[in-house]
């Protein structure tokens, strides 16, 4: 049911989905260097793994997975991995005074790319902790399944409309041109966003 509480939350979930992280991040550095082709890809892939946990959570499986801990360590530990690799990418490209791809650019096919950004969000335990908190907030105790999903389209929607448009927006002539003016600024807050990306999951409680 779409009250005026769901809206004010659903724009709150919008404004957190947009704000700076890895996956924001991830797809401004391909957009921009890529091309925007490539950037769409890549936040498909993105989308791909935040629908992955909130169908799950919708299922109750976050609950399962939660009773054996050691799943979401399995995944925390090579999501705090591959997240350290990016901000330390950043953190050299940023004090280097060669010329360098611009952002923090992922590369490959686009089977290879949609495959990394998938990889940003089954990583990263707090997606599916996320989703499940929102369901909690928005959704009655006794909600059914199918109203479940029904906000997974809703809130899916929001996610979709914030990646997508990242692409759009970063794969754009005078964005690159704003970039590459300011590059090292850029990838110095590259690095810092992976970087506290990395320590904020190694450090997070799931109990």
């Amino acid at each position: 049911m779409i009250t005026p509480g769901f809206v004010a939350i659903w724009f709150a979930w919008l404004m957190a989905g947009g704000s700076p992280g890895p996956a924001t991040m991830g797809i401004a550095g391909t957009a921009m260097n890529e091309g925007r082709r490539a950037g769409l890809v890549f936040a498909l892939g993105i989308c791909a793994g935040s629908a992955a946990w909130g169908i799950a959570a919708a299922l109750g499986l976050s609950a399962i997975m939660l009773a054996n801990v050691w799943v979401f360590e399995v995944i925390r530990y090579v999501g705090v991995a591959y997240l350290a690799w990016l901000a330390i990418k950043a953190l050299r490209r940023a004090m280097t005074s060669d010329e360098v791809a611009i952002g923090n650019p992922v590369t490959g096919s686009f089977r290879t790319i949609f495959a990394k950004g998938a990889a940003i969000h089954l990583t990263n335990p707090k997606a599916i902790l996320s989703w499940g908190s929102i369901y909690a907030i928005v959704a009655p105790n006794d909600a059914s399944l199918s109203m479940l999903m029904s906000y997974f389209a809703m809130l899916y929607a929001g996610s979709l409309l914030v990646f997508i448009g990242y692409a759009f927006l970063f794969s754009s002539e005078r964005m690159v041109r704003v970039y590459s003016r300011a590059r090292r600024w850029f990838d110095f807050a590259f690095a810092g966003f992976f970087g506290v990306a990395s320590y904020k999951i190694l450090t997070v409680r799931l109990a």
